[in-house]
């Protein structure tokens, strides 16, 4: 598995600054470069409280070979050609090592938070992928932008508008996911695949896998060399004592995903649905306090990888070493021991 870090939650990785400390823009091109040194194959950002992509720039010019990328940028409220041009435009900067995660966001939140109106998002992300690939191959090969589909229709281009083709035009998009149709859309066209945390190992090879193939199979293409990119529920701490905060944390967000409808189906596939609709029941009711005494050790360990620093790289490879090819991944950096353990740490995550 390749070892790939992140930036939630507005955060800079939880493993390079204390987990409460909010992302610092200031900051992130110092964190990039020392991520880079740590021996990590990728930087990834998601869109919470700061713009991905301008987090990306920074920290495509402090380095050199990380990879970096938005897990996930919402791709809806963007036009394709405004989206198409910030990744061409990173994709220059990062000379290549640039890598297009994008999601769809819920109905409320397109509606609510961006003004937009709300389409079935499976389709709607194939065409916007289409989209994409159409403006990207007209402003590489020079040629007649003339691209329709359902919910797009793009045939202008100006040359005052127009960038220039670049070295790297192959820009790689991976799809947030976690219902088959949206893994079957990303089979189709997309380079990768990004399952929600709370897809199981189980649900990720029962479920996620076989709609992978059949969008493959669908339009021809191989899926050699797609990537399956997990960030993981992880449970650790360099002892058994400082494990347990670790575990009330992970406990609660398991309950939370569980009461959100649109993953219900990761649990509904392990006879956990009484589970899950009891718990959407304690959210509506704001009794939140109560959620977490609801998910057992059992359910606990299903979702996350629980385990001491010696034991969780062990254990990671052993959940998802058949089924991903990225795995992200960190632990707190407060000195040069703890930066060393973490490079060795993610040298084995790495290994073949």
């Amino acid at each position: 598995m390749k070892a790939e870090t992140l930036l939630p939650l507005g955060k800079v990785d939880p493993g390079l600054r204390a987990p409460e400390t909010a992302l610092d823009i200031h900051r992130v091109f110092e964190d990039a470069a020392l991520v880079e040194r740590l021996g990590y194959d990728g930087l990834m950002v998601e869109e919470t409280k700061q713009d991905p992509y301008v987090v990306m720039a920074l920290a495509a010019q402090a380095t050199q070979r990380l990879r970096v990328g938005t897990a996930v940028a919402i791709a809806f409220p963007r036009s394709p050609t405004v989206t198409a041009m910030t990744a061409w435009t990173l994709q220059k900067l990062a000379r290549g090592r640039f890598t297009l995660g994008l999601g769809t966001q819920v109905k409320g939140h397109i509606e609510r938070r961006y003004g937009m109106q709300w389409h079935a998002p499976g389709p709607w992300m194939r065409d916007y992928v289409l989209a994409l690939r159409a403006l990207w191959a007209s402003w590489q090969q020079g040629s007649k932008l003339d691209f329709h589909s359902r919910h797009y229709d793009l045939t202008l281009q100006v040359p005052l508008f127009t960038p220039e083709p670049i070295e790297h035009p192959d820009i790689p998009v991976h799809l947030a996911a976690v219902n088959p149709y949206l893994c079957q859309v990303a089979g189709e066209v997309a380079n990768g695949v990004r399952p929600h945390p709370v897809c199981t190992a189980h649900y990720i090879e029962q479920v996620m896998w076989p709609a992978l193939r059949t969008g493959a199979q669908k339009t021809g293409r191989s899926l050699a060399g797609f990537e399956v990119a997990i960030k993981p529920l992880i449970a650790t701490a360099a002892d058994t004592a400082a494990l347990q905060d670790r575990i009330r944390d992970v406990r609660a967000r398991v309950a939370f995903y569980a009461s959100t409808p649109a993953y219900a189906a990761c649990f509904e596939i392990h006879g956990l649905g009484e589970l899950s609709r009891e718990l959407q029941i304690l959210s509506k009711a704001q009794r939140w306090e109560e959620m977490p005494a609801r998910i057992t050790d059992e359910v606990l360990n299903l979702y996350a990888v629980v385990g001491t620093y010696d034991e969780i790289v062990g254990r990671l490879r052993e959940r998802y070493g058949r089924l991903v090819t990225n795995c992200e991944f960190s632990i707190p950096v407060r000195g040069p021991a703890d930066a060393e353990r973490l490079r060795d740490m993610v040298r084995a995550l790495q290994a073949p």
